[in-house]
């Protein structure tokens, strides 16, 4: 063996064990999770659920750091080039698989600059209808939309958002044309819709549903591949007959690409276990967000799939950025 294939072993073994290390001695000092978004706000809300209990469990102060503005590049790109250890960590909305496909030359790509830990919740829409709407069912909004293209205006809180895109994907998958009508947030659009100036809105769950309970609107299906905890009375989109359909807000949390995997485990089943409480899931669910809790294997599939779908949609549908 030579002298220089001897000082390369030595080096890696010496990196391979100090990594190995850190790993089993994580976490030594405080944690820091950005949130790319306002504090208050779902994915804000749903960071502080998890991170609050996950300091006690891993007995280390977290500290959740909101970065929001430039729709929410900065923060993002911060973890992307945090170092690889396990210290700065991302917790952020389905902004993060949307955003490939509205801007180009990001400084980040959410595909190879993350390593997934795990999607926290689940924020499925709900397709939601003013009730002077004839149709209280999918099936009959889609036949009332066909029979009408165009004439339907379906309310959304701004271009390039979850809830705009929910509605894209619905007019492509089900072959139907709304006149979109973006608003500056959720509760604009909301508005709108009860005083009639729209018919038809893809709420979030903590919007739409004390309306539908109400009986100001009438709730038809859930955009999500299950239904939601929050109000299990409504079936899937797809279960209601637009076969094919599929699409939820969500949280999640990430780690930069590279970072340890013992690491990534020793959140990941943290984080599971914590999620699994009934008290954690009823928390959110007053939120209207359902606890989700998958691997990290099953979190990158999900955020390659969408980034994938996006990208497709946006071409198809010729959505600009603003």
């Amino acid at each position: 063996m030579s002298m220089t294939f001897r000082i390369a072993a030595v080096v890696c073994i010496a990196a391979l064990s100090g990594v190995a290390g850190a790993a089993d001695n994580y976490p030594s000092r405080p944690i820091r999770v950005i949130v790319p978004q306002s504090a208050g706000g779902s994915t804000d809300v749903a960071a502080r659920v998890l991170t609050d209990r996950l300091a006690d469990v891993l007995k280390q102060n977290i500290v959740v750091d909101n970065r929001p503005g430039a729709g929410s590049l900065n923060g993002t790109e911060a973890v992307a080039k945090a170092s690889p250890d396990g210290y700065t960590l991302l917790i952020i909305a389905a902004s993060l698989t949307i955003t490939p496909a509205l801007q180009t030359n990001l400084p980040f790509d959410p595909v190879r600059d993350f390593a997934p830990i795990t999607q926290i919740v689940d924020l499925p829409h709900i397709i939601t209808v003013h009730p002077n709407v004839a149709a209280k069912s999918v099936g009959e909004l889609v036949a009332l939309l066909k029979a009408k293209p165009g004439q339907l205006a379906a309310g959304f809180s701004g271009i390039g958002t979850s809830t705009h895109l929910a509605i894209e994907l619905f007019q492509h998958v089900s072959g139907t044309k709304m006149l979109l009508v973006p608003y500056k947030g959720g509760a604009p659009a909301m508005t709108a819709l009860l005083g009639g100036e729209v018919q038809v809105n893809f709420a979030t769950s903590s919007t739409g549903i004390p309306h539908i309970r109400s009986g100001k609107l009438r709730g038809l299906a859930v955009t999500g591949a299950k239904r939601s905890t929050a109000i299990p009375e409504l079936p899937t989109v797809a279960e209601a007959g637009v076969k094919g359909y599929q699409h939820a807000s969500w949280v999640g949390m990430l780690a930069p690409a590279k970072t340890p995997k013992p690491v990534i485990g020793r959140l990941h089943a943290e984080s599971v276990k914590i999620l699994a409480r009934d008290d954690i899931r009823k928390s959110f669910l007053k939120q209207g967000m359902d606890v989700e809790g998958n691997t990290p294997q099953e979190f990158a599939a999900a955020i390659s799939r969408e980034v994938d779908q996006w990208l497709k949609l946006v071409k198809v549908a010729g959505i600009k950025a603003q």
